[in-house]
């Protein structure tokens, strides 16, 4: 994926900051996403969902609202018609800079100001919330006892994920004068609500009112445990698997991402957060998979570590000689597995005068076989184990050449 950097004019003259996440190949369709309430467009859900639409050729921008992030603007001065109206203007900066939005996505706050901006944004097709409240007036449940301050003295001071915002009058009048059902009624559009069960921000009930007031076509699938920001990395991805599976029926998709096999069938691994050590891995341009490390060392647990790739490695090299064996001998091997573990052990080296602490990799297997076989075939198949392609290349030397390229 490719981030530019851009800005453009909001409702009230100030320059919004925006981040247009573009395809590496060929764009073919375009899409517009709202982060939640004093939130930012750089949030790790709203990052990894538009990475993986770029993925698959869309053009997303994401922004800032006015005063929030790096965009400029009193935010006090903000409401949630404001919001509407910066995102009408976002959609026309896409449109300026490639096409007018195909797809709206919203979070939270900014899933309620899709659903209000949609009927003003022709070129949508689709629409994705993701937790959103079905009354912009949820929000007001964070104010606390702040609500009545608010209302007497025409603003105040509110605490809100540990910052603070100044919240005006106009804002609680403006979200308490919003009519959503009509608007979700004559959306026009397809509809996909994406909602926790367990989302302790914004409650279940109101994915079903949403729904409930949307017509046809319109879906609903469950976020599980997730929670309101959807933070856990595994839950975005869920997220934005869901959107593209669903929004394939009404955009133009590419194909999933693939890497050109390399003239002796390369395997390709890539970064997919640099903010942690996920990996997508490619291999001769069929196989996709990802690597990861555990959560205790920094890692998402997305995918299996490098070493347990490598155990993987030995273990189907392992069933594979023992089965291609069997079979060229007649044995009668109904079923094999193995259990490969992988561990360092400490040892002695001897250099000099002195002995030296190091350590050595440590592959066990346990394998695992069925069928009637004789004490002697069994006693060939452990053996043969030990010629197996993988097995050989760790215990032989192995030379692996590097070269830094662009």
């Amino acid at each position: 994926m490719k981030t530019q950097a851009i800005t453009f004019t909001g409702h009230d003259g100030s320059q919004l900051a925006a981040r247009l996440d573009l395809p590496e190949g060929e764009i073919t369709a375009t899409a517009l996403f709202a982060h939640c309430f004093t939130c930012s467009k750089d949030i790790p859900a709203a990052r990894r969902i538009a990475q993986r639409l770029a993925q698959r050729g869309m053009a997303v921008l994401r922004f800032d609202f006015t005063g929030l992030g790096h965009s400029e603007g009193e935010f006090a001065n903000t409401n949630f018609t404001t919001n509407v109206a910066d995102l009408i203007l976002a959609a026309q900066a896409l449109e300026e800079r490639f096409a007018a939005p195909q797809l709206l996505v919203g979070h939270s706050l900014g899933g309620a100001a899709v659903l209000k901006a949609a009927g003003k944004i022709p070129s949508a097709r689709a629409v994705a919330t993701i937790g959103a409240p079905f009354d912009p007036a949820h929000v007001a449940h964070n104010f606390g006892a702040k609500v009545k301050e608010i209302e007497e003295a025409g603003g105040a001071q509110v605490d809100l994920a540990g910052r603070p915002f100044t919240i005006c009058k106009h804002f609680l009048d403006d979200i308490a004068a919003q009519e959503m059902k009509p608007a979700i009624a004559d959306l026009n559009k397809a509809l996909l609500v994406l909602h926790a069960p367990l989302d302790d921000v914004v409650g279940i009930e109101n994915a079903g009112d949403i729904f409930t007031a949307a017509k046809h076509p319109k879906s609903f699938v469950t976020l599980d445990d997730a929670d309101h920001l959807v933070t856990r990395q595994a839950d975005a991805e869920y997220a934005a698997d869901t959107i593209l599976a669903w929004v394939a029926r009404y955009v133009d998709l590419a194909a999933e991402p693939v890497t050109k096999a390399a003239p002796d069938g390369a395997v390709h691994v890539s970064e997919a957060d640099a903010k942690g050590f996920l990996q997508d891995v490619n291999i001769a341009g069929r196989h996709a998979y990802l690597a990861d490390e555990p959560r205790a060392v920094g890692g998402a647990d997305l995918g299996p570590t490098p070493y347990q790739y490598l155990s993987a490695g030995l273990g189907a090299c392992t069933t594979m000689t023992i089965r291609m064996y069997a079979r060229h001998k007649g044995y009668p091997l109904d079923h094999v597995a193995v259990d490969v573990y992988h561990d360092k052990r400490h040892i002695e080296a001897m250099e000099g005068d002195g002995a030296k602490a190091a350590k050595e990799d440590v592959f066990r297997r346990d394998i695992h076989v069925t069928g009637d076989l004789t004490e002697q075939q069994r006693a060939d198949i452990l053996k043969i184990a030990d010629k197996c392609p993988v097995h050989k290349t760790l215990h032989g030397t192995a030379v692996v050449e590097t070269n830094l390229l662009d």
